[in-house]
Formats: C-alpha cells, structure tokens, sequence
C-alpha cells in the first residue's frame, strides 16, 4: 500500500525534479558544446596559421638560396622568351651583349626605404640578338619631382651583367605615364615601345648586380631580401589562447553559479544583479551632501 501510495503521491515531485534539474544540465550543455564548437574553430584557424607560417619559412629560404646561387646563362632558366617559373626568383643570370641605351625607360611610383623614386629600365641585346630588360637600380625624385635630377647612363660597347631574374608585373588599368616612363614593370609593354616585341624576354626581367666594365656612378642596386616570416606564429598562439580562455570563462561561470544557488533564496537575486558603480561625480555629491554644502 506503502508502495502505491509513494506512486501516486510522488508525480508533481517527479515533474518538478524532471523539469528542473534535466533544465539546468542541458543549458550547461548546450553551453559547453558551444564552447567546444569554438574551440575547434579556433584550433582549426591556429592549425591554418602554422601552416601559412611554414609555407612563409619555405618560401624565404628558397629566395636565399637562390640569392646565393651562382649565375648561370640565361637559356638555362629562360628557354623560351615567355619563360617564367615562380620558384627560379631572384637566380642571377650571366649576360653578355650591350645596352640599347637610347630606348631607356623610367619605371615610376617606386619606392625604397619609404622614398618615392623611379627604378631605371634598359633593355640589354645579347650576343645572340634577344633583349632582356635589366632594372639597372632606383633613383630618387628629383627637385621637379616627375623626373630624377640626374640618371647615370648605362656602360657602352660589350658589357658582361649579372642579373636577378623578377617576374614581369601585370599592367595596372587606368594609369598613365609620361614620355620616357611606365607605371609598371610590365615587360611585353616594354618591348612593344622599345620595338623589340618579337626577339625579347616577355616572361621576366632582371635587377642589375654587378656589370662589366663598371660605371663611375649607377643607381642603387637592389638589397638581398630578408625573410620575413610574418605574424603567423603569434596569430597561431594566440587562437589557441582564445580557446582556452572560452574554457576557462565556462568554468568561471559555473562555480559563480553554484556559488549563488548555494545562498538563501532572498539573496539570490541580488547575486546576479549587475553591480553598479558609481561615477567620481556621484560620490563627490554624496560628499557635499554630508557636509551640507548643497
């Protein structure tokens, strides 16, 4: 009879207990499965920085092992004249011929160290009759600005040039550029105003290392890269650390919960009340108040 009565007496309590405690864990639930939705992100957005960081390592130590390489001949790297692999940058290549010197060109909105300046183009015929375009260095603006005050002129006769191989950049629509200059180191442009389409280089371009015979002056030559790998790691440290502190933040609010249910019922609520705090004005106020002064 016991047993029975206990059954039928027993459902509200039974309601009770099923509607509240099962509501508590599937809202810890849902919050903890929310944080665990984040944090997988957050190790999937690290795991994608570590691999940018590693494809940065890699490409910086190819450019300085091809800074350091020993030249070689152009054929070698360039077999056609619209050759152009992207991992053979800056390998130097040997030329010999002479300088077209009366079809120089300007190359503009260049920049070094933060300078304005132009970066000075020369095509180069080899001994076989092709062009290649050699970037002979930078130059600043001059007291007119559109122009250098002085460009110092390639060497005459038979000259023999190292080069760094750079690929041709693309043509940037819209922009103009005067007599004698170009907006971009777009090497068939270059050929087309030089006349030189059908026997020059069209894939790639060369910054000028070392030349002989040597002039008195020339423009600045081009630095070796540093590589530089970038804010991947810190980037990767620091999503691991967000999906840590979303752990953390869940623990927090867990213990201040249970913390609060803990206290009597009339002090609950003001547990989870926001605390105010009161502003200089208000406790200089208060002050005044107290001293009758208002």
């Amino acid at each position: 009879m016991s047993a029975v009565e206990n059954s039928s007496a027993s459902p509200a309590e039974a309601a009770t207990t099923s509607e509240t405690v099962p509501t508590g864990v599937r809202r810890w639930g849902a919050y903890l499965a929310l944080v665990i939705v984040f944090a997988i992100a957050c190790g999937l957005l690290s795991w994608w920085q570590w691999a940018r960081r590693a494809e940065t390592i890699a490409q910086g130590n190819l450019v300085t092992e091809n800074y350091q390489a020993a030249p070689v001949g152009v054929n070698e790297l360039l077999p056609t004249l619209g050759s152009w692999t992207a991992g053979e940058a800056w390998r130097p290549i040997e030329l010999r011929g002479h300088y077209l010197r009366d079809h120089q060109l300007l190359a503009r909105n260049r920049p070094y160290n933060a300078n304005p300046g132009f970066e000075v183009l020369v095509p180069f015929q080899l001994d076989d009759g092709k062009v290649f375009i050699v970037d002979r260095g930078w130059l600043s603006i001059g007291t007119k600005q559109d122009t250098p005050d002085v460009i110092p002129a390639a060497p005459s006769g038979e000259v023999t040039v190292v080069a760094r191989l750079q690929q041709s950049e693309p043509v940037l629509p819209g922009r103009t550029a005067p007599h004698g200059q170009i907006s971009s180191i777009n090497v068939p442009t270059i050929a087309q105003l030089t006349g030189t389409s059908s026997r020059t280089y069209v894939g790639a371009y060369g910054l000028l290392d070392t030349e002989s015979p040597a002039t008195v002056t020339r423009p600045r030559a081009v630095q070796e890269p540093i590589p530089d790998q970038g804010p991947h790691l810190s980037y990767a440290i620091q999503w691991i650390a967000f999906a840590l502190l979303a752990f953390f933040g869940l623990f927090w609010a867990f213990r201040r919960e249970r913390r609060i249910t803990a206290l009597p019922a009339e002090e609950q609520a003001a547990a989870r009340a926001p605390r105010i705090r009161s502003s200089d004005t208000d406790a200089e106020d208060a002050i005044l108040d107290e001293a009758g002064i208002r």
